[in-house]
């Protein structure tokens, strides 16, 4: 027997068709935009990946380059109002750092009152071997109870190949979409059942591989379905023919953001209009960091502090213009 095509059906399998017609797995729709209230609130963030050059070096060599503390420091400077501490920078990546490091890290950044939106990990869950998903799953883990002790809401997990792999097909094997995209929403789910037992959210990252559109994105969190798992929306990222479009369907399920210079992360690519960018996000009611990320995109005249500067100059302007 049939059953009545209800309204209340009617609707719930139209918002599943932009899924259907772009190929896009519809797994675990129930998966909903995070809820919000009081209107939009923003607030600045420094993301020390800007600083990628400086920090590697001094962790060779002590006496060249910054340290965390000295991004900080600098970002305090400058006016931000917090700092996402990338955990590549730490002493003893991939391991986590001792607890007195984290202590007075910690401490470091309240004197200076700023707060921690997040930090972050490298991890390949698109790969065949299961092992490097293991070893990613187990490396999320120790740094979600790294973020609890820092006091960061979030920690970062990539969604597309890392190296040795170029692409998500290589990592793979060429395994089918699908399924790739199941072995990720495993890892991340197991993931996300240990940051809801820390506190913290896992923010899945769109970085131009498995996940270049907001539709690719939106499908993986709907397929992890899981509160404790949302969106870290990298705005240089999408490699669509309309970045901000993707931006607008992921706002809502945003919990961080990597603020670019461009719109896909190139010197060739068109620069962001923060003004409209800003206006998406706080259309959609977030309330919250938004991280800048600057890249040295193979610029030999790079200068992080005056790239930083100059982006945060222009980030105020378009908070300021659309409060």
């Amino acid at each position: 027997m049939k059953t009545p095509l209800t309204r209340r059906r009617f609707l719930a399998a139209s918002a599943l068709l932009p899924f259907a017609a772009s190929g896009i797995s519809s797994s675990r729709a129930a998966y909903q935009p995070i809820p919000r209230h009081s209107g939009s609130h923003l607030r600045t963030s420094l993301n020390a990946y800007s600083f990628s050059d400086l920090l590697t070096a001094n962790a060779k060599n002590a006496a060249v380059g910054l340290d965390l503390f000295q991004v900080c420091d600098f970002a305090a400077q400058v006016g931000f109002d917090a700092v996402d501490l990338t955990g590549y920078f730490f002493p003893g990546y991939p391991k986590a750092p001792e607890n007195s490091y984290l202590i007075r890290l910690k401490r470091h950044v309240f004197n200076l009152g700023l707060g921690i939106s997040g930090t972050g990990v490298r991890n390949d869950f698109t790969a065949v071997d299961a092992a490097t998903r293991a070893e990613g799953v187990a490396r999320l883990k120790n740094w979600i109870e790294v973020a609890a002790k820092l006091g960061a809401p979030t920690v970062r997990a990539f969604a597309d190949a890392q190296p040795p792999f170029k692409t998500w097909q290589q990592a793979s094997l060429n395994a089918p979409r699908e399924k790739v995209e199941a072995w990720m929403a495993d890892a991340l789910l197991e993931c996300a059942e240990h940051g809801k037992k820390n506190g913290v959210i896992v923010a899945a990252q769109n970085h131009g591989d498995f996940i270049s559109t907001g539709a690719e994105h939106l499908s993986l969190l709907k397929r992890v379905d899981h509160e404790w798992c949302a969106a870290l929306v990298d705005t240089g990222k999408y490699l669509s023919a309309d970045p901000y479009a993707d931006i607008a369907l992921m706002a809502p399920y945003a919990v961080n953001w990597q603020i670019k210079e461009t719109m896909q992360s190139s010197v060739k690519s068109p620069k962001v209009d923060l003004k409209r960018l800003v206006s998406i996000i706080r259309q959609s009611g977030y309330r919250g960091y938004v991280p800048i990320e600057t890249l040295s995109m193979g610029r030999k005249d790079y200068d992080p502090k005056a790239e930083v500067t100059n982006m945060l100059t222009d980030l105020r302007a378009a908070l300021g213009s659309s409060a």
